[in-house]
């Protein structure tokens, strides 16, 4: 293949796989309105008119960057499931105590999405896509937190209270004291 030929099937599977993911963390890290398609498209190395090839608009790749960061997040869950292999309750505390460390608090772009993303969303139009997408999310994280059959929305309320806090607080002593009253007001197996 020579000169500019169009690009193979697999290759814009995956170069839209990495403008997703990138949108993922530039929109945790910064904030959708503060994220260009050139600077999005920049990030991963593709030229400013192949974003309109692969998404109809800013929101719809929120949407699809909305949906990749929880899929990360249900991940990321699992991982710590399978560090406990059928202890889910020592599962969430050892979530719980990296939810709420400064390792996470640091690493905006690959941390939470239902903190990261939350100014975003609200941000959006109430029929915005982006809105299920994250409400699933949610509900997603919350009934992985839960210690009966029911979503804990109340553990997932301080966390991500928590970290929203201890985030914009970053740099002062408040901030680790924010974590550390979190964590102590939660009940973790620790």
């Amino acid at each position: 293949m020579g000169g500019m030929g169009r690009v193979s099937q697999a290759q814009a599977l995956e170069n839209r796989r990495r403008v997703v993911d990138a949108a993922a963390r530039l929109f945790r890290e910064r904030n959708v309105q503060a994220v260009s398609v050139a600077d999005l498209m920049a990030e991963v190395g593709l030229t400013h008119g192949g974003f309109y090839k692969q998404f109809a608009s800013k929101e719809a790749l929120l949407t699809e960057a909305t949906v990749q960061a929880f899929a990360d997040l249900a991940a990321l869950l699992a991982d710590f499931d399978a560090r406990h292999p059928g202890d889910h309750r020592a599962a969430q505390g050892d979530l719980i105590d990296y939810y709420l460390s400064t390792e996470h608090r640091d690493d905006v772009g690959a941390g939470c999405p239902t903190t990261g993303l939350a100014s975003n969303i609200a941000g959006e139009d109430l029929e915005a896509s982006a809105r299920p997408a994250y409400a699933e999310g949610v509900e997603m994280f919350a009934r992985w937190l839960a210690t009966d059959s029911d979503e804990d929305l109340a553990t997932l309320s301080t966390l991500v209270g928590a970290l929203t806090l201890a985030r914009a607080t970053a740099g002062s002593d408040l901030s680790e004291r924010i974590l550390a009253a979190a964590l102590k007001a939660l009940p973790t197996q620790s």
